[in-house]
């Protein structure tokens, strides 16, 4: 008996999103990014997208989304993706047009870019993996590293009378007027990532409809940075991470 006469469609519970091309992902073992790129393929292709979608990626890990997921992209500079993603937007507003982003590259060169992107209420999607650390330049402290917790450049661990406080920027986000949707979510367990692929489909869908700005926060682990193996950086989070960055909606207009 062939293998395709066993293995009957209605028996199917997973399959490769169609929209993750064949590159091998060069993301560190138990890295959220992945993760996170399945649900974002997921959701356009659920939502007939495929044509109309364009993602912006600046530096940082998040870069090499264009290599993993077969719609348009554009590079932005660091911190820019917001800024260039409601230039497009505007030019194209029957467009999807999101942003995936990383903690330094939105929460620390981008920050003015972001803020005003989501004061002016563009209808665009921001995704922001926080990891509380810069992943891919060797670990140094970002604006979200948790108070205590050390890094490449404050080894000793964040002090805020040194070094400020971790700054949640979602939080402050939630407060624009130009914001219809901010929520944290996280992708470490089946449950999550059921719950995350949902918040996406709505920003996505609120982005279609005209309805603002969405920002979807995942808190996430960055193994190599956190020098853990991927169990114990999950672990970490959700007993470090979860308390400071509370999962859930922080702002959801209907």
């Amino acid at each position: 008996m062939e293998l395709d006469e066993i293995i009957k469609p209605e028996n199917l519970v997973y399959e490769k999103p169609k929209l993750m091309n064949d590159n091998p992902m060069h993301y560190c073992p138990g890295c959220s990014h992945g993760v996170i790129h399945k649900l974002i393929a997921e959701v356009i292709a659920d939502l007939g997208l495929e044509e109309k979608t364009i993602g912006i990626s600046p530096v940082g890990c998040a870069v090499f989304a264009y290599n993993y997921l077969d719609i348009d992209w554009v590079e932005a500079a660091h911190g820019r993706a917001p800024a260039i993603a409601s230039a497009i937007k505007r030019l194209n507003p029957d467009k999807m047009v999101f942003t995936y982003q990383g903690d330094g590259d939105l929460a620390a060169i981008g920050t003015a870019e972001t803020i005003h992107a989501a004061n002016r209420g563009e209808n665009i999607v921001i995704i922001f993996v926080n990891n509380a650390i810069y992943g891919m330049t060797g670990g140094q402290m970002a604006p979200t590293t948790l108070e205590g917790m050390p890094t490449a450049t404050c080894p000793y661990g964040r002090n805020a009378a040194l070094n400020g406080y971790p700054l949640k920027i979602s939080d402050l986000l939630a407060q624009l007027e130009g914001t219809c949707l901010v929520t944290r979510q996280s992708v470490q367990t089946p449950a999550a990532v059921r719950k995350a692929k949902r918040m996406l489909m709505k920003a996505f869908q609120n982005a279609m409809a005209g309805k603002g700005t969405s920002i979807v926060e995942f808190v996430s682990t960055c193994s190599s940075g956190w020098k853990m193996s991927p169990e114990k950086a999950n672990k970490w989070m959700e007993e470090n991470m979860f308390p400071f960055y509370p999962l859930g909606d922080l702002k959801n207009k209907e």
